[in-house]
């Protein structure tokens, strides 16, 4: 397979008499000499491959470049991307204002909201140019993980933040947001960003085909976390409902926590068993359907010809952009109990429709350039990729890590959010089932995320007294 692959990318391989590698150590030997043979192969573009790079993501430099580096990033995955990066003025602005005016409260909050966009587009875009480097399924996995980064960082940051103190106004204030987060998360991904997919893709051809291995395993998953993540929910609002039940608030809540707490490990389990899935027993499935779209993408020459980063190159920009995201991800928590208290922005927007929209952004630029380009395998990979992503992951480690911090993180979401999750599920699945998409699909979710979001935007601000 791993030969089949360099010759699909286009990789030449060049022998001489001066610069040839004996490829079996028992080819016999001439006059009690062993003559070494060394094959250099080389790329598309005429680079040497190095020892362990994919031929599709080698440079033909090595080290640090400046010129070269900041040129590339710039011109990032597509021209959309690239018009994102005319937002990195406000990445310094937003960490001026925040020293300079702390008492700016909408202005830190507005600024540091816009520039998680253009770090967030350098996460995804290195991480792209990493995965370029690597096998195509590990590749597509790393990608997807590097993209939740901004999400994990803003869920640790907002738990971090949250007040736990029950005698103080703002007790757990942020926990709901993060609820809603998860939740909103989700939909972003199988609404928003499928239906733009779907949508794209629709625009350039009559349908798109993709394969039964991405889309059936990516449903199955989605319906198993949403029925791990509703448990909780529904037990709460079962048992506080009921007549007779002999439990205090308090017990009941300590009951949904060590249900929360007891769902996130399991769930846990459940995704590191799905990446065993792709990566060690049923890779070669994934490997061909990737190579197949790989295939057809319309603008598979150009991309082959693009200058690409080194691999210390992508891991700068790596560390940059994810130092920027933590920055402003701590400014923009710090603002959100002024935004919700002051500004009545209910919890369920900001945590919904909010916070999802900035952490998911470079994410849904790239899946949906891919679609455009007839890469549907691929933009599906990295939509459903992180739905389960943070349904099986994100999600569940907010809440172990709330365990080892001691705050009361649970999974007891309200059920407006329950119900809103669990009819996505199914309508996505719908859509997926028969193998097709065209942009009538595409524009049926998104016309349900405007839907969510409206019923969000009114939905009101609930104070927890108690969790």
């Amino acid at each position: 397979m791993f030969g089949r692959r360099r010759e699909k990318s286009g990789v030449a391989t060049h022998t001489s008499g001066q610069d040839i590698e004996l490829a079996n150590s028992h080819e016999p030997k001439q006059d009690g000499v062993h003559h070494k043979h060394h094959h250099s192969v080389f790329n598309h573009n005429g680079h040497k491959v190095t020892k362990g790079i994919h031929p599709d993501g080698e440079s033909g430099r090595k080290g640090v470049h400046p010129h070269h580096f900041l040129r590339i990033s710039a011109r990032s995955t597509s021209k959309v991307s690239m018009a994102v990066n005319v937002l990195w003025p406000f990445v310094p602005a937003a960490i001026a204002v925040r020293y300079a005016r702390p008492d700016a409260h909408v202005w830190i909050f507005a600024l540091n909201y816009i520039a998680m966009v253009p770090t967030a587009n350098l996460i995804g875009f290195a991480g792209q140019e990493l995965a370029r480097k690597l096998p195509k399924v590990f590749g597509v996995l790393l990608e997807t993980f590097l993209g939740g980064i901004v999400e994990i960082v803003l869920f640790m940051v907002l738990l971090r933040k949250n007040n736990d103190d029950p005698a103080a106004e703002t007790y757990n204030q942020l926990i709901p947001v993060i609820r809603a987060a998860i939740l909103g998360s989700i939909l972003a991904n199988l609404l928003l960003c499928m239906g733009f997919c779907f949508f794209a893709g629709g625009l350039r051809r009559d349908e798109q085909d993709f394969d039964g291995a991405i889309s059936e395993v990516g449903s199955g998953l989605l319906l198993t976390a949403g029925f791990g993540l509703m448990i909780p929910a529904a037990f709460h609002t079962s048992l506080s409902r009921a007549e007779g039940v002999d439990l205090t608030p308090e017990e009941l809540s300590h009951k949904v926590l060590t249900i929360s707490r007891v769902t996130s490990a399991v769930l846990f389990m459940a995704f590191f068993l799905y990446v065993w899935f792709q990566m060690r027993t049923h890779h070669g499935i994934y490997d061909a359907v990737l190579e197949k779209d790989e295939e057809r993408d319309h603008d598979r020459h150009k991309d082959l010809k693009k200058a690409k980063l080194t691999l210390t190159e992508c891991i700068i920009a790596l560390v940059i952009a994810i130092t920027c995201v933590c920055l402003h991800a701590v400014f923009l928590v710090e603002e959100i109990e002024f935004i919700v208290e002051k500004r009545h922005v209910s919890d369920s927007f900001m945590g919904l429709i909010l916070v999802p929209l900035v952490e998911k952004a470079a994410e849904h630029l790239t899946a949906v350039d891919e679609a455009w380009d007839n890469q549907i395998n691929f933009a599906l990979a990295h939509v459903l990729g992180a739905a389960i992503q943070t349904a099986l992951f994100n999600g569940p480690l907010v809440v172990i890590v709330g365990w080892g911090l001691n705050k009361a993180m649970d999974l007891n979401f309200e059920i407006f959010n329950a119900v809103i999750l669990i009819l996505a599920i199914i309508v996505t699945g719908n859509f997926l089932r028969d193998g097709k998409s065209n942009y009538l699909e595409g524009a049926l979710c998104i016309f349900i995320y405007i839907i969510i979001a409206v019923t969000a935007f009114n939905y009101p601000h609930v104070k927890y007294s108690v969790q």
